[in-house]
């Protein structure tokens, strides 16, 4: 059975990381995508494990030689990117792979890989999703503000992928997003 590349994106705080570790953790025939950053590593953060940690000229060059399937820069900061050798050698090995990233990151893999498979994480409601942003504090209002309009902008996007789930129970959404996977 040939695999297809499955893209997860959804609005900030939908719980996109939560669901692709749960899946990292109970289902290891998915294989899923680490990606490169400029910026430094957190505290516990792993090289080749939670990111591939590279310099800014690093980078670069890889973007310039068009080793990124996708990319951007992120808070105007540090810039975040998909190898996409590791993608292609994944599906050359017939795993299951998964990406997780955003929406502008998904419309980037979608012009270069239209055969990809998206999935689009919602929130139950909208009044959750602002609940779950408010809940992480780790940004300021000023901050939150910007995300939640950032979301809608997002939400209105959730036409644009092949399926929606909806994060309304962690192992329900990430099984039904592997049920999908394994579908397509």
């Amino acid at each position: 059975m040939t695999r297809r590349l499955t893209v997860l994106a959804g609005p900030t705080a939908v719980g996109k990381g939560t669901v692709a570790a749960w899946v990292r953790e109970h289902h290891p025939e998915v294989w899923l995508s680490v990606s490169a950053t400029t910026r430094p590593p957190r505290p516990g953060e792993q090289d080749g494990v939670h990111y591939h940690f590279v310099s800014g000229d690093q980078f670069a060059d890889m973007v310039r030689r068009g080793e990124m399937l996708e990319w951007a820069v992120v808070h105007g900061r540090a810039s975040y990117g998909t190898p996409r050798a590791a993608v292609e050698q994944a599906l050359d090995q017939g795993l299951m792979p998964l990406l997780e990233i955003d929406l502008q990151g998904a419309r980037q893999v979608r012009a270069s890989m239209p055969e990809a498979y998206f999935v689009f994480l919602a929130p139950p409601s909208w009044d959750e999703l602002v609940h779950r942003l408010e809940g992480r504090g780790t940004e300021s209002a000023e901050e939150r503000a910007v995300r939640l309009e950032t979301a809608k902008v997002e939400m209105a996007a959730q036409e644009e992928f092949d399926a929606v789930v909806v994060n309304d129970d962690i192992r329900r959404a990430a099984e039904e997003l592997v049920s999908l996977m394994g579908s397509h």
